[in-house]
Protein backbone atom coordinates (compact mmCIF):
# COMPACT_ATOMS: atom_id res chain seq x y z
CA UNK A 1 0.00 0.00 0.00
CA UNK A 2 1.34 3.38 -1.14
CA UNK A 3 1.82 5.78 2.03
CA UNK A 4 3.39 9.78 2.00
CA UNK A 5 7.16 8.75 2.16
CA UNK A 6 7.51 10.96 5.59
CA UNK A 7 5.10 8.49 7.31
CA UNK A 8 7.54 5.13 6.48
CA UNK A 9 10.27 5.94 9.20
CA UNK A 10 8.68 4.87 12.46
CA UNK A 11 5.62 3.24 13.28
CA UNK A 12 4.59 6.11 16.17
CA UNK A 13 4.19 8.13 12.51
CA UNK A 14 2.82 5.44 9.99
CA UNK A 15 -0.08 5.36 12.74
CA UNK A 16 -0.86 8.76 12.99
CA UNK A 17 -0.38 9.13 9.17
CA UNK A 18 -3.09 6.27 8.41
CA UNK A 19 -5.54 7.25 11.37
CA UNK A 20 -5.11 11.07 11.85
CA UNK A 21 -2.72 13.34 9.62
CA UNK A 22 -5.37 15.47 6.90
CA UNK A 23 -8.80 13.96 9.07
CA UNK A 24 -10.96 17.47 9.53
CA UNK A 25 -11.26 18.24 13.46
CA UNK A 26 -14.43 20.25 14.64
CA UNK A 27 -13.89 19.49 18.24
CA UNK A 28 -12.01 22.67 19.95
CA UNK A 29 -10.22 20.47 22.95
CA UNK A 30 -8.23 18.48 20.16
CA UNK A 31 -7.63 21.72 17.84
CA UNK A 32 -5.97 23.31 20.96
CA UNK A 33 -4.05 19.79 21.49
CA UNK A 34 -2.66 20.17 18.39
CA UNK A 35 -1.68 23.93 18.18
CA UNK A 36 0.20 22.91 21.57
CA UNK A 37 1.73 20.46 20.06
CA UNK A 38 2.45 21.63 16.94
CA UNK A 39 3.79 24.83 18.88
CA UNK A 40 5.81 22.34 20.35
CA UNK A 41 7.47 21.17 17.50
CA UNK A 42 9.62 24.17 16.47
CA UNK A 43 12.88 23.56 15.89
CA UNK A 44 12.31 19.64 16.41
CA UNK A 45 10.87 16.76 14.58
CA UNK A 46 7.71 15.94 14.56
CA UNK A 47 8.73 12.05 15.61
CA UNK A 48 9.74 13.75 18.18
CA UNK A 49 6.65 15.39 19.05
CA UNK A 50 4.53 12.23 18.64
CA UNK A 51 6.62 9.89 21.48
CA UNK A 52 5.58 12.35 23.56
CA UNK A 53 2.26 13.00 22.86
CA UNK A 54 0.84 10.97 25.69
CA UNK A 55 3.06 12.84 28.25
CA UNK A 56 1.68 15.77 26.86
CA UNK A 57 -2.14 14.76 27.50
CA UNK A 58 -0.87 13.78 31.44
CA UNK A 59 1.10 16.62 32.01
CA UNK A 60 -1.52 19.54 30.19
CA UNK A 61 -4.50 17.73 31.92
CA UNK A 62 -5.62 16.07 28.72
CA UNK A 63 -5.58 20.03 26.41
CA UNK A 64 -8.04 21.02 28.84
CA UNK A 65 -7.93 24.69 27.84
CA UNK A 66 -9.78 25.81 30.89
CA UNK A 67 -7.25 24.22 33.08
CA UNK A 68 -4.25 25.03 30.96
CA UNK A 69 -5.42 28.81 31.18
CA UNK A 70 -5.04 28.56 34.97
CA UNK A 71 -1.74 27.62 35.10
CA UNK A 72 0.70 29.29 37.03
CA UNK A 73 4.41 29.66 37.73
CA UNK A 74 4.11 26.39 40.00
CA UNK A 75 2.75 24.21 37.10
CA UNK A 76 5.72 25.82 35.23
CA UNK A 77 8.00 24.62 37.02
CA UNK A 78 6.70 21.20 37.39
CA UNK A 79 6.43 21.07 33.79
CA UNK A 80 9.94 22.05 33.10
CA UNK A 81 11.24 19.18 35.48
CA UNK A 82 8.90 16.63 33.44
CA UNK A 83 11.07 14.60 30.78
CA UNK A 84 7.76 13.32 29.30
CA UNK A 85 7.33 16.66 27.65
CA UNK A 86 9.85 19.27 25.63
CA UNK A 87 10.95 21.09 28.82
CA UNK A 88 11.36 24.66 26.43
CA UNK A 89 10.15 27.35 29.38
CA UNK A 90 9.34 29.20 26.78
CA UNK A 91 7.12 27.01 24.74
CA UNK A 92 5.46 25.81 28.26
CA UNK A 93 4.62 29.93 28.91
CA UNK A 94 3.34 29.79 25.09
CA UNK A 95 0.88 26.74 25.51
CA UNK A 96 -0.44 28.94 28.63
CA UNK A 97 -0.80 32.20 26.69
CA UNK A 98 -2.71 30.45 23.47
CA UNK A 99 -4.71 28.78 25.70
CA UNK A 100 -5.99 31.80 27.67
CA UNK A 101 -6.21 33.24 23.65
CA UNK A 102 -7.80 30.60 23.03
CA UNK A 103 -10.56 30.86 25.40
CA UNK A 104 -11.25 34.45 24.12
CA UNK A 105 -12.03 33.08 20.53
CA UNK A 106 -14.11 31.03 21.69
CA UNK A 107 -15.96 33.79 23.56
CA UNK A 108 -15.67 35.75 20.47
CA UNK A 109 -16.55 33.43 17.71
CA UNK A 110 -18.66 30.48 19.92
CA UNK A 111 -15.88 28.08 19.18
CA UNK A 112 -12.41 27.63 18.08
CA UNK A 113 -13.65 25.84 15.51
CA UNK A 114 -15.67 28.20 13.83
CA UNK A 115 -12.70 30.91 14.54
CA UNK A 116 -10.12 28.66 12.61
CA UNK A 117 -12.29 26.96 9.74
CA UNK A 118 -12.88 30.59 8.11
CA UNK A 119 -9.70 30.68 6.79
CA UNK A 120 -10.54 27.86 5.00
CA UNK A 121 -14.22 28.96 3.84
CA UNK A 122 -15.18 26.18 5.99
CA UNK A 123 -14.33 23.41 3.67
CA UNK A 124 -10.67 21.26 3.39
CA UNK A 125 -8.36 22.78 0.68
CA UNK A 126 -7.75 19.33 -1.76
CA UNK A 127 -3.80 19.65 -3.24
CA UNK A 128 -2.72 17.13 -5.21
CA UNK A 129 0.96 16.41 -4.98
CA UNK A 130 2.71 14.11 -6.51
CA UNK A 131 5.95 13.70 -4.48
CA UNK A 132 6.30 14.76 -0.81
CA UNK A 133 9.29 16.78 -1.82
CA UNK A 134 6.45 19.39 -3.44
CA UNK A 135 4.73 20.15 0.08
CA UNK A 136 4.96 23.81 0.76
CA UNK A 137 6.19 24.50 4.36
CA UNK A 138 3.86 27.46 4.34
CA UNK A 139 0.89 28.97 2.39
CA UNK A 140 -0.24 32.52 2.29
CA UNK A 141 -3.38 30.96 3.83
CA UNK A 142 -0.87 29.98 6.78
CA UNK A 143 0.32 33.22 6.72
CA UNK A 144 -3.06 34.84 6.84
CA UNK A 145 -3.46 32.43 9.75
CA UNK A 146 -0.19 33.47 11.92
CA UNK A 147 -0.84 37.09 11.44
CA UNK A 148 -4.12 36.71 12.88
CA UNK A 149 -3.68 34.78 15.50
CA UNK A 150 -0.72 37.02 16.75
CA UNK A 151 -3.00 39.96 16.83
CA UNK A 152 -5.25 38.25 19.07
CA UNK A 153 -1.90 37.34 21.15
CA UNK A 154 -0.69 33.73 20.47
CA UNK A 155 2.85 32.52 20.49
CA UNK A 156 4.49 29.77 18.67
CA UNK A 157 2.01 30.34 15.91
CA UNK A 158 4.44 31.39 12.85
CA UNK A 159 3.38 30.61 8.73
CA UNK A 160 4.80 26.95 9.28
CA UNK A 161 3.85 25.99 12.39
CA UNK A 162 0.05 27.63 11.62
CA UNK A 163 0.52 25.04 8.15
CA UNK A 164 1.58 22.56 10.20
CA UNK A 165 -1.57 22.53 11.63
CA UNK A 166 -3.98 23.20 9.33
CA UNK A 167 -2.45 19.32 7.50
CA UNK A 168 -2.95 18.17 10.87
CA UNK A 169 -6.44 18.84 11.28
CA UNK A 170 -7.75 18.64 7.93
CA UNK A 171 -7.77 21.96 6.58
CA UNK A 172 -6.02 20.89 3.68
CA UNK A 173 -5.42 17.44 2.44
CA UNK A 174 -1.58 16.97 1.41
CA UNK A 175 -1.56 13.37 1.24
CA UNK A 176 0.10 12.94 -1.94
CA UNK A 177 -2.22 11.58 -4.51
CA UNK A 178 -0.51 8.04 -4.67
CA UNK A 179 -0.78 7.87 -1.07
CA UNK A 180 -3.79 5.24 0.06
CA UNK A 181 -5.12 8.34 2.35
CA UNK A 182 -5.41 10.58 -0.18
CA UNK A 183 -8.59 9.46 -1.60
CA UNK A 184 -10.32 8.47 1.70
CA UNK A 185 -9.66 11.89 3.67
CA UNK A 186 -10.90 13.70 0.43
CA UNK A 187 -14.07 11.97 0.63
CA UNK A 188 -13.86 12.61 4.46
CA UNK A 189 -13.91 16.37 3.49
CA UNK A 190 -16.66 16.07 1.30
CA UNK A 191 -18.70 14.38 3.38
Amino acid sequence: MDKCQWALHSANEEHYHDHEWGVPVHDDRLLFEFLVLEGAQAGLSWSTILNKREGYRKAFDNFDVQMVARYGENKVNQLVQNPEIIRNKLKIHAAITNAQAFIKVQEEFGSFDAYVWRFVDGKPLQNSWQHHHELPASTHTSDLMSRDLKKRGFKFVGSVICYAHMQATGMVNDHTVGCFRYEEVKRLAES
